[in-house]
């Protein structure tokens, strides 16, 4: 059942941990931004702030963390599924706060677009096409 009604591209949706909400990334503002709605698709919210275009929101198991991907706004289109692009792999608090880079790499959708942290939500696995040397 569709839950958001929103002009622009609405995507990459996860439940939390217990369920209670879905976090997913929207194009509705202009910017792709992680966003967070109940369960029910009511109290739709942002979470990031649009300096980044923001992709594939993941909750810890633990539901205290969110990471994801931000792209470069010079280098992607809002509504896009890159590929190959700088992306940055960051972390921030599921209450809120700066984002922290974790890791930057040449990567894109395919990077975490699918739930990536371990069982103790202390790691998480990614996939990067940067070369190591």
């Amino acid at each position: 059942m569709r839950l958001t009604t929103a002009k622009g591209l609405d995507d990459g949706p996860e439940y939390t941990p217990d369920g209670k909400y879905i976090y997913f990334n929207s194009a509705r503002t202009g910017a792709m931004q992680l966003w967070r709605m109940k369960a029910d698709g009511s109290e739709q919210e942002p979470v990031t702030d649009g300096t980044f275009y923001d992709w594939f929101p993941h909750v810890s198991p633990d539901g205290k963390w969110i990471v994801f991907l931000s792209f470069l706004k010079e280098e992607v289109e809002a509504e896009d599924h890159p590929f190959y692009k700088h992306v940055y792999l960051r972390l921030m608090p599921v209450a809120g706060g700066t984002p922290k880079v974790i890791a930057y790499v040449y990567g894109g959708q395919g990077t975490i677009n699918t739930p990536s942290w371990s069982p103790d939500s202390k790691r998480i696995a990614f996939i990067s096409n940067s070369v190591i040397n």
